[in-house]
């Protein structure tokens, strides 16, 4: 049995994963929400309720963390949202397993790899960065084991990313568009099933504890190449793309709490953002799916509801 905290797209998708494999499921969300099916038990608690997770959690394998606060209350928010997963984990003896992102590794050059150590230039990447300290800290200790899947922006049916959000509704209805940083610089775009994939893949691998893991990036296009791409599949217009000057999101910022919180990730948008998955690909056997099968899915996908990134 494993537990799931989060039915977004990812935690969803792994929840569907295991259940199709033959496992049982508690999928826990404060709505009690997520996907339909005979292996899923779909929970309505409060992830900060620690108690009642380790109640949930009691006899599971593994305790997924794929949640996350609004993207403006990450620093206060956060943090202890994760301490109670990772209390909840080691109280009931069940492995944790963490959805993280890029964010603590800074700005950098060149294909990342896993073994970047954390030097993180924004508040979010901070708060990412603490978050896998104390659960590699935990681990160190002998207290729970532990593993972290990192994604870059998302991509697929329900992902929430700025791209997703901002750039293909805009394609899709073949309106112009407008896009942080630079439109040509390429740039790695995570599938939410290769995610959810990687997710279940480190949960039941040996050799994945104490350790991060990338996603197998599904494209490593320009957002100008990727938003071509999609507008091919779906038939639609070439895309109009205009870039958004750091200034301009600064002032775009002052009437949006969640566009506000991208101003610090510009470094993200307006330099090559790539990631190195080949450890992933050799020790976890997960590989990236083809970008044409994702950008159909997204074509027949409505818009996703939840906020970024």
């Amino acid at each position: 049995m494993y537990v799931i905290v989060g039915a977004g797209a990812t935690g969803s998708a792994a929840a569907r994963l295991l259940a199709d494999a033959g496992e049982w499921v508690r999928l826990v969300t404060r709505r009690g929400i997520g996907p339909v099916h005979e292996r899923i038990e779909r929970i309505p608690v409060d992830a900060a309720d620690t108690a009642r997770l380790v109640e949930l959690a009691m006899g599971a394998r593994a305790l997924f963390n794929c949640a996350a606060p609004p993207y403006d209350r990450w620093p206060a928010e956060f943090p202890p949202l994760a301490a109670g997963m990772l209390a909840a984990a080691e109280q009931a003896g069940a492995d944790y397993v963490m959805l993280g992102n890029i964010y603590g590794y800074g700005p950098t050059d060149g294909p990342v790899t896993e073994d970047r150590p954390m030097a993180p230039s924004s508040v979010k990447g901070r708060v990412r960065a603490r978050i896998w300290d104390d659960a590699r800290t935990a681990h160190d200790a002998g207290r729970v084991r532990v593993t972290e899947v990192r994604a870059s922006d998302f991509l697929g049916a329900g992902a929430a990313s700025l791209f997703t959000l901002t750039v293909a509704p805009a394609v899709l209805a073949g309106t112009p568009a407008v896009y942080p940083g630079d439109l040509d610089a390429p740039h790695a775009w995570s599938y939410v099933g290769d995610v959810a994939r990687t997710l279940v893949a480190a949960a039941g691998h040996e050799q994945s504890w104490g350790r991060a893991w990338h996603v197998p990036s599904t494209s490593q296009l320009s957002v100008r190449e990727l938003a071509g791409r999609l507008a091919a599949a779906a038939g639609a217009p070439a895309p109009a793309l205009s870039p958004l000057t750091a200034a301009e999101l600064e002032q775009w910022g002052r009437g949006d709490s969640v566009l506000a919180e991208v101003q610090e990730m510009f470094y993200l948008f307006d330099r090559p953002t790539l990631l190195d998955a080949s450890r992933t690909r050799a020790v976890l056997d997960v590989d990236a799916t083809p970008l044409d099968a994702v950008l159909k899915e997204m074509t027949a996908s409505p818009r996703p509801s939840s906020t970024c990134c």
